[in-house]
């Protein structure tokens, strides 16, 4: 058992328990009793695994509350013997609804890799709740590879979406590059990029030239990353633009990154009457400073 010592150790029962119970098992209306209870269990976290286990057991399967139990299922989740994983998977499977959702979650704090690995299958045949459930004790363990096959299997757009989403809290950019790659691009793939700050993803999907939505929300992720490098591929993709709509969206990047700089410049290398209005049309929307120099200047060599 991960026997963290004592005030940590209570702290990390109250913040852990608290923030589930009251959301999942309706603790407001606890009992003085429960409350008795629930502060005997957290005791247990300083006691022996071997000790404890069989307490927490007899809690289980005796006639309490969610509340009560759910209190358990998070000392279950620190000990590190196999009963224990047993025990929080089998209240994953059979347990009320609300302990259902409390022990997936456990089991993902806990992170014991084949009780990971078990929750497959609860996400396989369980409802929206479940699956939502299963997703965040992947994401607690920090167990990308789980997300990666759930989005690579996944039968609805709103399963993947989910999946990518988790993905892109997680950071893996490994993963859902790997999803790119099999031809699953789509909207919330391309949020997960940006959010990961992942451009050479993004510039990866401008360059194929087969699906243009793709290409335009592409560019779209690009300015949302910003930064030097995200800049210096909106001012390449909008030099080397064949079509309107990549100019435009080249240019709507350049907005949403705030590049002004890339803007004047751009203003500065164009011969083209209409460009360069629509140019200065932005960097007015930018709120630019450099707006009202060129607007100057433009006066006065109109004198």
């Amino acid at each position: 058992m991960r026997f963290i010592s004592n005030i940590l150790l209570t702290s990390l029962v109250v913040i852990a328990g608290n923030s589930v119970t009251a959301q999942e098992t309706g603790s407001d209306n606890i009992t003085e009793s429960d409350r008795l209870k629930i502060t005997a269990i957290e005791m247990l976290m300083s006691a022996p695994a071997e000790r404890a286990l069989p307490l927490v057991a007899r809690v289980l399967s005796a006639n309490h509350s969610d509340a009560v139990k759910s209190r358990a299922l998070f000392i279950l989740s620190q000990i590190e013997l196999p009963e224990a994983q047993t025990l929080l998977l089998e209240t994953a499977r059979n347990g009320s609804p609300e302990l259902k959702l409390h022990a997936i979650r456990m089991i993902g704090i806990g992170g014991d890799t084949d009780t990971l690995a078990a929750l497959a299958d609860l996400y396989k045949n369980g409802d929206r709740d479940i699956k939502a459930s299963v997703l965040r004790a992947y994401l607690i363990a920090d167990d990308s590879g789980a997300v990666h096959a759930v989005a690579a299997n996944a039968t609805s757009d709103e399963e993947f979406e989910a999946a990518v989403q988790t993905l892109s809290a997680m950071g893996a950019t490994k993963e859902l590059r790997q999803l790119g790659d099999r031809g699953a691009a789509s909207a919330s793939l391309i949020r997960a990029y940006a959010i990961s700050e992942d451009l050479e993803a993004l510039n990866k999907l401008v360059l194929d030239e087969s699906n243009p939505e793709t290409q335009l929300q592409a560019i779209q992720g690009i300015g949302i990353i910003g930064g030097d490098e995200a800049n210096a591929s909106l001012m390449e993709i909008y030099r080397g633009a064949g079509r309107e709509e990549i100019r435009k969206a080249a240019l709507h990047g350049m907005l949403v990154a705030g590049h002004e700089e890339g803007v004047v410049e751009l203003f500065r290398a164009s011969q083209d009457a209409t460009e360069k209005r629509e140019l200065l049309h932005l960097l007015m929307n930018m709120d630019s400073d450099a707006a009202l120099d060129i607007i100057s200047a433009t006066l006065e060599s109109d004198q």
